[in-house]
């Protein structure tokens, strides 16, 4: 099974995207990386989810790049699960460039590579 590393900001209608894309396959683990705003928001959708989820709360403001970057990778080290495998599968359809920049960096530094998926017409598509 694939980790699923989900993007989540703003953008209308991806929310919605995000819970069908959780929803549509059995994922290994669910990581939603956001902003403290957007995961406590998030929460409320939750009950439409039967999967856990685990969320890094990341604040992308008056932060650099790399400062941003480095702390998403001290975070995932602390998922030893998240190590596994070769790849992970990324949703970036909701949030911001810098935001998509900083998760992308992440991932890559920390080894792994990256299959882009979406959920269109009613099943999980790679982009």
């Amino acid at each position: 099974m694939t980790n699923l590393v989900i993007s989540l900001g703003s953008g209308k209608g991806t929310w919605n995207n995000i819970i069908n894309l959780i929803n549509a396959e059995e994922w290994e683990n669910i990581i939603l990386i956001g902003n403290s705003f957007f995961i406590e928001k998030f929460d409320r959708f939750k009950t439409r989810i039967s999967k856990k989820i685990k969320t890094i709360k990341i604040d992308y403001e008056n932060k650099r790049y790399n400062e941003l970057v480095k702390q998403l990778i001290s975070e995932f080290s602390k998922l030893p699960e998240f190590s596994l495998g070769t790849e992970v599968a990324l949703n970036i359809t909701s949030g911001t460039g810098k935001e998509h920049a900083v998760i992308i960096s992440s991932i890559l530094k920390s080894g792994l590579g990256i299959r882009l998926v979406d959920f269109e017409d009613n099943q999980t598509k790679e982009i």
